[in-house]
């Protein structure tokens, strides 16, 4: 498997084979995961009953970047590749670098609800009209950038050889609206150039708003109501303001002020390791509940491996499983840090979103497990009902 450090080292350009379309393609499922527990630890550290509107904001977002980190997949399948995240090399260690991006991109941390981590996630999902021309830099500086070097070499690889020769992937593997769907779109089939370009829009609008406007294009592609796009969403959290009918992307948000609480959350020390933790077991459950949260971590990475690898109707699992690891989390945040040190600063708990091999070795008989009492393994109807009482779920 093609490594993060190994990608970035190749350096950033418009791919011109279709291997290196895969390996791009590839790189882009690791882009859209690696932001999503970077998202999750901003919107579980809020206090419950608190900044209601920013987490319903970082909610739809991190449902947002699981349809993009299943759109990509579908890309990659239908090119002939073969996803791969159910492995410890798919889970960079945290602050980590994005794939092929520029040395302007900061290396992106875990942060509890604060305007430095929405100054984290503004810079994530910053607009290229926003930024400088990137010249020279070999790496990309904004998410679009990146994305639309995969559209044009994928153009130019259609154009030059037909899409016969580009889109050799089994259709039986992609995932669609029947298996996957939030209020931020649905996952759709990719079969040709059209859907291709049609899902790498989707993910870009999303995230940078569409035509140069702050907006994305959901109201045009999926029938729902007009929304802002990722930054711009963020930038509303950041700035405590709305942004109002015709604001521009270049311009603050001119609406109604928002009522954001910076210190209604709990506050953690980003850089904790599991192995922090053990040094407090014989007095403190924070270490068992870490462990046990990168293992079910790696159960969710399961299913997503297996739905993304021909078996799309595994997506199903991989929502009660988002389901455990947010109750794990909130769990975690309400604990003081078990580092008296640290606890008498003020900092809680978190998970740390490490994975070894040990962890996905123990998911998969979870999975399968999982998969059996759902009575998926031959495509069946999902029974939800069988699958909260199998092994391993737990619910608030």
């Amino acid at each position: 498997m093609i490594t993060a450090r190994a990608l970035h080292a190749q350096g950033f350009k418009i791919p011109e084979t279709v291997p290196e379309l895969r390996t791009y393609l590839q790189a882009a499922i690791e882009v859209e995961h690696l932001t999503i527990p970077v998202y999750m630890t901003g919107m579980y550290t809020i206090r419950a009953g608190t900044n209601r509107r920013a987490s319903f904001t970082l909610r739809g977002v991190v449902l947002e970047e699981m349809l993009h980190m299943t759109l990509a997949a579908n890309l990659l399948n239908a090119v002939g590749g073969e996803p791969n995240v159910a492995h410890p090399e798919f889970v960079s260690e945290y602050p980590a670098r994005l794939p092929f991006s520029s040395g302007t991109i900061p290396d992106i941390g875990l942060r509890h609800f604060s305007p430095e981590a929405l100054e984290t996630f503004l810079r994530i999902e910053k607009p290229r009209s926003l930024l400088p021309d990137p010249g020279g830099d070999p790496g990309w500086t904004s998410i679009g950038q990146f994305y639309d070097a995969i559209r044009r070499g994928l153009v130019a690889l259609v154009d030059a050889h037909g899409p016969a020769a580009v889109f050799t992937g089994d259709a039986r593997r992609q995932v669609g609206p029947e298996d996957f769907y939030n209020s931020g779109g649905e996952a759709f089939a990719v079969t040709g150039l059209p859907t291709a370009l049609k899902a790498i829009e989707v993910i870009g609008d999303q995230g940078e708003g569409t035509d140069d406007t702050i907006f994305t294009d959901d109201d045009r592609v999926f029938g729902e109501q007009r929304q802002l796009a990722h930054y711009f969403r963020f930038n509303e959290i950041y700035t405590g303001r709305s942004y109002g009918p015709h604001d521009l992307p270049s311009t603050p948000p001119s609406g109604p002020l928002l009522d954001v609480d910076w210190d209604e959350t709990y506050p953690i020390h980003g850089d904790s390791k599991v192995e922090d933790y053990r040094e407090y077991e014989a007095t403190s459950a924070v270490y068992r509940e870490a462990v046990e949260f990168n293992t079910c971590y790696a159960k969710l990475l399961g299913f997503l491996h297996s739905a993304f690898n021909g078996r799309p109707r595994h997506m199903a699992l991989a929502v009660p499983t988002m389901l455990e690891l947010r109750d794990r989390a909130r769990w975690m945040y309400r604990n003081p840090h078990p580092d008296p040190v640290l606890a008498e600063e003020g900092c809680h708990a978190s998970p740390t979103f490490e994975l070894e091999q040990a962890h996905f070795d123990e998911a998969g008989e979870t999975v399968r497990r999982a998969v059996d009492a759902a009575g998926l393994r031959t495509g069946g109807p999902v029974d939800l009902g069988a699958l909260a009482a199998a092994p391993g779920r737990r619910f608030a």
